[in-house]
C-alpha cells in the first residue's frame, strides 16, 4: 500500500460538504484524515456507491466492517465512526474492478441510513478535529516522548514509510501526529478502529504513546530471541569448525582421532568374541553405520551401546564342566543335608555329560515350602560343575521386556534379563536359576511366564532371539533351574517344560541335623563367637524346633539361632567371658516364652471326634474332627472357616452317610428330625482341600451311631458318593504330623501305599498304617465296639460305574493346594 500525506489540499471546505454521502465499506483497513491511498473494489455494492460519488461531488464515506470475512454487509456489520474522503482518481481493471484512489477529509459519525439499495446512503454529523490546541508543557512532552518512542521502534526493526518520520517530524498538532502514526503501525483492525472514534486529540496521542511502548516490548523480546538463537548456532558452527581443523592437524601428524581408535577397538573385540556367522554380520553391519554417524549425535550413542553388547556377550566364551562325580557328590553332601533325590539327579546329569560331550542342559524346577534349601541348592550344583552361578528373581515380574528386553527404538532400551545374566557370568553356560516363578505376574505389558516358554524349552533356546540384539543366541548349554512353592499358579504350558523334582519339608530329625551340621557353625562365626563361648545341647535344639518355630524349612530355625548367639554375644562384649550352657531347662531366658505348643491328645476314645491330618505350606498338621446332631429339621452346618472343596467333601460324607444308614446301624430317622454339625477347631485359620472327606464320614458315622472312634488313630483321604477312598498328597507332612502328635496308626488311601518307598525309614518306625479303598474298611479301623464288629460282617459294594469314575476323580499324588486339608492361601 502507498500513503502519501499531505498538509494542505484544494478539497472543498467542510462546511459544504453535504450531510448524506453514499457509503463505501471498506475492509482490513481504518482510513484516517488527511490519509492518501489506493482502494481496489470489487463489489457490486461498492462500485455502485463509488459511481454515485462521481456523478455528483466525488465525496464518499468510508466505513469500515466489523467483521473482513463478511461479503454483504448490513448496517450492523459497519463500524458507526468513519471518515469523509475525495475520490481524487479512478481507473477501471481489466477484471471489472476499479482502483481508486481516495483522500480523507474529516471524520464523521452515521446518524442514519436513508438508503440501503442498490447502495448505502447514510446522514451524517462532522466530528471536525478542535481549533489549535494551546501547546502546554505536558502536550509538548507527550508529542516529544512519541516521537522518541517512534524512532527507538525504528532502530529496533520496524519498518515504516521513508516519508513518514519525516511528516511527524513536522507535525505539531497531536491529533493528526496520533493519526499518522496509528495509520502506518500496522496494528489490527479494532485498535485501529479504536482510536479513530477518540474525539480528545491529547487522548488520541495518549493511547497511539502506550500502544508504540508496547509493541517496542514486543520488537526488544523479538530481538532478543534472534540473539540468543543466532549466538546458539554460531557456538555449534564454530566447535564445528574447531572439530574439523582439529582433524585435520591430527591425520597430517599421523594420528588417530577417537572415532577411528574406536573403530579400531570394536574390529579387535569383535574377531576375538568368536560370534557365529549371522551375529558376525550384523556386528559388521552396524560397525559400517557408526564409522559414518558424526560421533556426537544421538543415534551415535544408541548404535555404539549396541555394539558394546554384542562384543561383551560370551558367545564362544564356555567354562570347562568338573566331571568327577565323586567330587561333586562331596561338594554336594557338603553343603546341604539329605535331598537325596536331587543330589541323585545332578551327579546323573554329570554322568552323561562325561560320556556324551554335547547335551543339552536340563530345565530343572525344584518345588517346595520355603526355607528347604532350594536357591541355595542352586549355588551348590554351579560349584559342584565347576560352572559360574547366575540367579534372577521373577517375583513380582509383569513385564514381557524383563525377559525378552525393548525394542531399540526406544529410549533407554536393554536386552531382557537373560541376556543381561549372561553377561554377568561370562560364559554361555552358566547354572542360570529363575527364582520364584510361581509369582510371576500379568498384566497389560503382556506375559513373562509365556516369554520363558522359548527360553525354557530345550528345542527351542538354541536360537533364543532378544528383542533388543534381534540375533539369535544359543541358550542350549545353559542349565536352567527354577524354584517354586506351588506348581498350581504355573501356566500349563510352561510346566510341561520342566523336570519337576519335589522338596518336601524336613521332618524333626531332619532338621536337628541340618542344625547341627550346618546352622549352629555358620551363626558362631557370623556373630564372632566361638565353641567355647557357648553349647548348645541336643535338647535345646529340639526344644526350639518344637516350641519356637512351625515350618517346613528351617530359615525361622536359623533365626532363632541367631537370637541365642546374640544374647551371648552381647554377654561376651560386655566382658562376661565364661562358656554359656544352654539346655532345654534355661532355653526360655534366651528365647522366651515357647510360641508353639503340641496339640493336646485325646484323652480317651470318644463319640463324633474324628482326627485327621492336613497338609499346609509350612508343614503337616493334625485336625480334630466334630460332628453332632441336635433336634432340628435336617439340616447341615458347617464351621471352622472351610472352602468350598472342603465343604463339598462334608456334603459328598453325609450323602454317603444317608444313603448306607442301614448297614451302618443308624436310624434314618435321624436324618430328618435332627440338625447336623461338623465343625472344625482353630477358625481363624482358612481350610480347604478334599482330603479331609474319610475323616468327616468317620465323624458322622460316630456322631449318629453313638460309637466312639479311636483317640490314637488318625486318618486322611478323598471320599465318593459310593464310598471309594481317593489318594491324597504331601504324605511325608502328614505322618510327621501324626508323630509329633504321639499317634500310634494312620489309615491311608491303598494307592497311596507306593508313596511310603520315598519316605525315610526312620519316620515310619512306631506307626501303624492302615491301608483302605472303600470307607466301610475305613469305618472298620476307626470306630471301636459293637460297630466294628458289624462291619466285619457287613460288606458296602462299590458299582462298577464307581469304579469307572475312579480314574477321573483320583487327584495327583503331588502335594498341592488343590488337596491341601488346612491349605492358607
Amino acid at each position: 500500500m502507498n500513503d502519501d500525506f499531505q498538509n494542505e489540499s484544494p478539497n472543498p471546505p467542510l462546511e459544504t460538504i453535504p450531510e448524506e454521502l453514499p457509503l463505501l465499506p471498506v475492509r482490513d483497513i481504518v482510513v484516517f484524515p488527511y490519509m492518501v491511498l489506493p482502494l481496489f473494489v470489487g463489489r457490486e455494492l461498492s462500485i455502485k456507491a463509488i459511481e454515485t460519488a462521481l456523478a455528483s461531488d466525488r465525496l464518499i464515506f468510508l466505513a469500515t466492517q466489523k467483521d473482513h470475512e463478511t461479503e454483504t454487509p448490513n448496517a450492523d456489520d459497519l463500524h458507526r465512526v468513519g471518515t469523509i474522503g475525495i475520490i481524487m482518481r479512478m481507473l477501471k481493471l481489466p477484471d471489472e474492478r476499479i482502483k481508486i484512489l481516495v483522500q480523507g477529509l474529516t471524520k464523521a459519525q452515521i446518524e442514519a441510513f436513508s438508503q440501503s439499495q442498490p447502495h448505502f446512503m447514510v446522514r451524517l454529523k462532522k466530528l471536525p478535529e478542535p481549533a489549535k490546541t494551546v501547546h502546554s508543557l505536558e502536550t509538548e512532552a507527550l508529542v516529544r516522548s512519541t516521537r522518541e518512542a517512534l524512532e527507538k521502534l525504528v532502530g529496533l526493526g520496524k519498518v515504516l514509510m521513508p516519508d513518514v518520520l519525516t511528516v511527524v517530524e513536522n507535525l505539531d498538532e497531536p491529533g493528526r501526529l496520533a493519526d499518522i502514526i496509528a495509520s502506518n503501525l500496522g496494528l489490527k483492525v479494532d485498535l485501529t478502529q479504536e482510536i479513530l472514534e477518540l474525539e480528545n486529540p491529547i487522548e488520541r496521542l495518549k493511547r497511539v504513546n502506550d500502544l508504540l511502548a508496547k509493541e517496542q516490548d514486543l520488537l526488544s523480546m523479538q530481538q532478543k530471541i534472534q540473539a540468543e538463537a543466532k549466538g546458539e548456532m554460531d557456538k555449534t558452527q564454530r566447535e564445528y569448525f574447531l572439530r574439523e581443523q582439529l582433524k585435520a592437524i591430527q591425520k597430517e601428524l599421523g594420528e588417530l582421532d577417537d572415532r577411528a581408535e574406536e573403530v579400531t577397538e570394536f574390529k579387535r573385540r569383535i574377531q576375538e568374541a568368536h560370534m557365529p556367522e549371522k551375529v558376525l554380520k550384523e556386528a559388521e553391519k552396524q560397525l559400517k553405520r557408526l564409522e559414518k554417524m558424526h560421533p556426537d549425535t544421538a543415534e551415535a550413542g544408541t548404535v555404539r551401546t549396541y555394539m558394546e553388547w554384542l562384543v561383551d556377550l560370551p558367545w564362544g566364551k564356555k567354562s570347562e564342566d568338573h566331571l568327577d562325580i565323586p567330587q561333586a557328590s562331596r561338594v554336594l553332601n557338603e553343603d546341604h543335608y539329605d535331598l537325596e533325590r536331587v543330589k541323585e539327579r545332578i551327579l546323573e546329569y554329570l554322568a552323561v555329560r562325561k560320556l556324551k560331550k554335547k547335551m543339552k542342559g536340563p530345565i530343572l524346577c525344584f518345588v517346595g515350602p520355603p526355607g528347604v534349601g532350594k536357591t541355595s541348592l542352586g549355588k551348590s550344583i554351579a560349584r559342584a560343575l565347576g560352572r559360574e552361578f547366575v540367579r534372577m528373581s521373577l517375583g513380582g515380574t509383569r513385564d514381557e521386556a524383563e525377559i525378552r528386553g525393548h525394542r531399540r527404538t526406544y529410549v533407554g532400551a536393554l536386552p531382557g534379563r537373560i541376556i543381561q545374566g549372561l553377561k554377568q557370568a561370562g560364559t554361555n553356560n552358566p547354572v542360570f536359576m529363575l527364582d520364584e516363578v510361581d509369582k510371576v505376574g500379568m498384566d497389560f505389558r503382556g506375559d513373562p511366564s509365556a516369554a520363558l516358554l522359548e527360553v525354557l524349552d530345550p528345542e527351542q533356546n538354541n536360537a533364543f532371539v532378544d528383542h533388543y540384539l534381534s540375533v539369535p543366541f544359543d541358550l542350549s548349554d545353559v542349565m536352567f533351574i527354577t524354584t517354586a512353592n506351588l506348581m498350581d499358579p504355573i501356566l500349563s504350558a510352561l510346566r510341561d517344560r520342566m523336570e519337576i523334582i519335589d522338596i518336601p519339608g524336613y521332618s524333626e530329625e531332619e532338621k536337628l541335623g541340618i542344625a547341627k551340621r550346618y546352622l549352629v557353625p555358620r551363626q558362631l562365626e557370623e556373630h564372632g563367637i566361638t565353641e567355647g563361648h557357648l553349647h548348645l545341647s541336643e535338647a535345646a535344639i529340639r526344644d526350639v524346633i518344637a516350641h519356637y518355630t512351625k515350618e517346613a524349612g528351617v530359615r525361622n530355625l536359623e533365626r532363632e539361632l541367631a537370637h541365642v548367639m546374640r544374647k551371648v554375644a552381647k554377654c561376651v562384649a560386655e566382658g562376661k567371658t565364661k562358656q554359656y550352657r544352654i539346655t532345654s531347662h534355661n532355653l526360655r531366658r534366651y528365647l522366651g516364652v515357647p510360641k508353639f505348643l503340641p496339640d493336646q491328645e485325646q484323652e480317651k476314645d470318644e463319640v463324633g471326634v474324628a482326627t485327621g491330618l492336613a497338609w499346609t505350606e509350612t508343614g503337616g498338621d493334625v485336625l480334630y474332627i466334630e460332628a453332632s446332631a441336635n433336634k432340628g429339621k435336617g439340616n447341615l452346618t458347617l464351621t471352622g472357616h472351610l472352602g468350598e472343596v472342603m465343604k463339598e467333601s462334608a456334603q459328598a460324607a453325609l450323602s454317603f452317610i444317608r444313603a448306607h444308614a442301614k448297614t451302618l446301624g443308624i436310624d434314618s430317622e435321624q436324618f430328618a428330625k435332627k440338625d447336623i454339625h461338623i465343625h472344625v477347631p482353630a477358625g481363624a485359620i482358612p481350610k480347604d482341600g478334599p482330603s479331609a472327606g474319610i475323616t468327616m464320614a468317620t465323624a458322622l458315622a460316630s456322631c449318629l451311631g453313638g460309637y466312639p472312634v479311636k483317640k490314637d488313630l488318625a486318618m486322611t483321604g478323598e471320599i465318593t458318593l459310593r464310598g471309594r477312598v481317593l489318594p491324597i498328597g504331601g504324605l511325608k507332612e502328614k505322618i510327621l504330623a501324626a508323630k509329633r502328635a504321639n499317634l500310634t496308626g494312620i489309615i491311608l488311601p491303598k494307592r497311596n501305599k507306593k508313596d511310603l518307598d520315598d519316605i525315610p525309614r526312620h519316620l515310619l518306625k512306631g506307626l501303624q498304617f492302615v491301608f483302605v479303598d472303600h470307607m466301610p474298611d475305613v469305618l472298620k479301623a476307626a470306630l471301636c465296639g459293637k460297630q466294628q464288629a458289624r462291619l466285619k460282617t457287613t460288606s458296602i459294594r462299590t458299582s462298577s460305574a464307581g469304579n469307572r469314575r475312579k480314574k477321573i476323580a483320583s487327584p495327583s499324588t503331588r502335594p498341592s493346594t488343590k488337596h491341601n486339608t488346612a491349605g492358607t492361601r
